[in-house]
């Protein structure tokens, strides 16, 4: 069974005369009970990926299926419908709302689904010790705290996959080992699948599966 598949994407980007070839035919299937860790130097593609596969961004060659149904290349409200019923998305940045709690960011998207559990939200913000920040703003957050309020909003409302660009980011050691438990529980407690882009060496450890992206294409292709 596979709840995400990607064939062959290519995604191209033009400023003036200049090309960027940001994916280069790249395939990725994510598979239940599956953490897939995204490696790659800055540059390399991993972030326009993940874009592509949360249906943020469109692919200009190639297609995305979620769920069994065509993300690419589909309506905007329709891609936000399978967005929301299928994934968790966490990108480098724009994750949360400005002038929401952190607790509200975590409720937002299951309120909106019609299945707003607050009990679990609380419960994963204390996992990655965000306890005591519940009701402060996105401006009062430090960098690392951000990230991980953004992390706890792509999880609480349970979807079946998640989309994760540097959950770890500016974290100590014991905070990141919180973040890679979080997130290896959600994947093999639930059948569910991740793919994370890091630079962690702890959630790479923990990975079912590591891929090498480098100048828009696998670095084995």
């Amino acid at each position: 069974m596979t709840l995400l598949n990607a064939t062959d994407l290519y995604r191209f980007y033009h400023v003036g005369d200049d090309e960027t070839r940001a994916l280069r035919g790249v395939s990725l299937e994510l598979r239940p009970g599956e953490l897939t860790v995204l490696l790659g130097a800055s540059g390399s593609g991993k972030s326009t990926l993940l874009a592509c596969l949360a249906g943020l961004d469109d692919p200009d060659g190639g297609w995305i299926a979620l769920g069994g149904e065509r993300l690419s290349r589909q309506p905007e409200a329709r891609r936000a419908r399978l967005r929301a019923a299928h994934l968790g998305v966490m990108l480098q940045s724009g994750n949360l709302i400005p002038h929401l709690s952190v607790l509200d960011n975590a409720l937002l998207t299951g309120a909106l689904l019609g299945r707003r559990d607050a009990a679990r939200a609380r419960e994963l913000l204390n996992r990655v010790g965000l306890a005591q920040r519940l009701h402060a703003y996105p401006s009062q957050l430090s960098g690392g705290e951000t990230a991980r309020a953004a992390l706890v909003a792509a999880l609480a409302h349970g979807p079946r996959i998640l989309l994760a660009d540097e959950p770890t980011a500016e974290v100590d050691a014991e905070t990141e080992d919180r973040v890679t438990e979080l997130i290896g529980d959600f994947v093999h407690g639930q059948g569910r699948a991740a793919l994370i882009a890091t630079h962690s060496p702890r959630l790479a450890a923990r990975a079912d599966r590591v891929l090498h992206l480098s100048d828009g294409r696998w670095a084995d292709a």
